[in-house]
């Protein structure tokens, strides 16, 4: 589909990975983005995760043409030479991949310094239009990371364990009239509301946003800082969030 042939900025450098005094004496927040991008897509989260107060380490990585235990390591090196003795604690923020590939690294390493982490579009579950169109070409292109984004127990989402850390999920719900053969029920353009869900998942709020636009839209960002503060979202209503049962 379309949607899935991202504009392949694949940017693999992290940012300077040496904190200075001032930065060390504020919490930092680690941001992993999606499939196909680099980390220039959460410039403007990482703006407003910083004007909150945090240090913020965007994490860069390539995924296409790799499997998903080549981009873990890539991410855990990057991690670890940042983060890994940071004396505050540590948060963590990914979008849809980067959401996973956050799970998959606490999991294995298990740091004594993780704060709370925020999954935006994250499908938890697999998403079932890598099911309907595995065998397309343009899937072949993207790589095996793609094609391991599916429903079945031997997927990438279907490795990983139940968190053992709070963890809030931000599902988005777009106007998708067209797509109901390959994505049943509400949805964000490219993950199902409920193939976000987690078990043992802290919080969970839906916002209306499509997939990609996800690492923009201010309430997104405004519910992921009350996550990070308070270990649950804003149950302020605002326009733009809708109920968690839609």
């Amino acid at each position: 589909m379309a949607f899935l042939l991202l504009p392949l900025c694949q940017i693999s450098h992290a940012e300077s990975t040496s904190p200075d005094e001032h930065q060390a004496e504020r919490e930092a927040v680690v941001l992993l983005h999606g499939l196909g991008r680099s980390n220039l897509a959460m410039w403007l989260l990482a703006k407003r995760i910083e004007d909150a107060g945090y240090h913020v380490k965007r994490i860069g990585y390539s995924s296409l043409n790799v499997t998903p235990q080549e981009i873990l390591e890539e991410v855990t090196g990057q991690i670890d030479s940042c983060c890994a003795h940071y004396q505050k604690p540590v948060h963590y923020v990914g979008h849809s991949l980067g959401g996973l590939l956050i799970r998959a690294y606490l999991q294995e390493k298990r740091p004594e310094n993780i704060g709370r982490v925020v999954l935006m579009g994250t499908p938890n579950q697999g998403t079932p239009i890598v099911d309907a169109f595995r065998d397309k070409w343009w899937m072949k292109f993207l790589g095996p990371t793609t094609s391991a984004l599916g429903t079945e127990n031997d997927s990438f989402p279907g490795s990983l364990e139940a968190p053992f850390y709070p963890v809030g999920v931000i599902a988005g719900v777009a106007n998708s009239r067209h797509n109901d053969a390959w994505l049943p029920g509400a949805d964000d353009g490219l993950v199902t509301v409920e193939a976000t869900k987690l078990e043992g998942m802290s919080d969970f709020i839906v916002i209306r946003t499509g997939h990609s636009f996800m690492r923009y839209d201010q309430e997104v960002a405004r519910q992921a800082l009350a996550f990070l503060r308070d270990g649950r979202f804003s149950r302020q209503q605002e326009e733009g969030r809708m109920p968690e049962g839609h």
